[in-house]
């Protein structure tokens, strides 16, 4: 019998354990930790991203990666976990978006939208017949001028952050930005925190294997061309095969 009332925590989607957790909600962080990473900082002249974005066979066009998206003008958010969950997510945000815009006449708040976002999510951690979004986002932009920086996880929970990483390993990068960040950071210099970061984590990837993106106040959301990729790969003192072969 205690087998058997294990396995109803486990397969109930809106179940307590007596211990007071919720089963699937933890698988589904996992396959959040399972994915790529990404990576948000926020810097004094707007929010960065950074993601791991490395094709899986030579036959897979590189392009067809999807891990970082354009919200609104002045909003972005990165992913990581199962990307089917993910855009669902991101198309809800995109749909609020527009709709505050037709509505109000104004872009949305970025914690008005992260938090709308998170609510979804935790509904179905709640409701029979649904499981949790195996997938994780963060969302970042501009706020009155101010940069902003949440992240939201499958079990609906809306934290600000100064810099994080969502995806694997957390531990690691996590503990580089704890370190290294600081307030006055430029987007340059953000962006070679982030490639640092990853380093520490994996160093076998080039500026290619990554996709990155800024949000500023006059740009909007800008994704970051490889070029500029490349300086930030050599700022954070890393090699890519080219040097290594001259």
């Amino acid at each position: 019998m205690g087998g058997n009332d294990q396995q109803a925590y486990d397969r109930g989607t809106s179940l307590f354990s007596p211990d007071g957790r919720i089963y699937q909600v933890e698988y589904a962080r996992e396959a959040v930790s399972r994915g790529a990473p990404s990576l948000g900082v926020r810097t004094a002249d707007g929010v960065v991203f950074v993601a791991m974005s490395q094709a899986t066979s030579s036959l897979m066009e590189a392009e067809s990666i999807e891990k970082l998206h354009k919200l609104d003008d002045h909003l972005g958010t990165a992913s990581a976990g199962h990307v089917a969950d993910a855009r669902q997510l991101i198309d809800l945000a995109r749909r609020q978006a527009q709709g505050n815009r037709l509505r109000y006449g104004e872009p949305v708040g970025v914690e008005t939208l992260t938090k709308f976002v998170t609510d979804h999510i935790q509904e179905n951690t709640q409701r029979g017949g649904t499981r949790p979004y195996g997938a994780a986002l963060l969302i970042g932009g501009i706020d009155d001028g101010d940069p902003r920086l949440f992240a939201a996880d499958p079990s609906g929970t809306p934290n600000e952050w100064k810099a994080t990483v969502i995806g694997g390993g957390r531990s690691t990068i996590q503990g580089v930005f704890e370190d290294e960040w600081e307030p006055d950071l430029s987007l340059a210099a953000g962006i070679e925190l982030c490639v640092g970061a990853l380093a520490e984590h994996d160093d076998e990837f080039g500026p290619a294997d990554l996709a990155v993106a800024t949000i500023t106040e006059a740009d909007g959301y800008r994704p970051v061309p490889e070029d500029e990729v490349a300086d930030a790969y050599a700022a954070a003192g890393l090699e890519t095969d080219d040097d290594e072969a001259e």
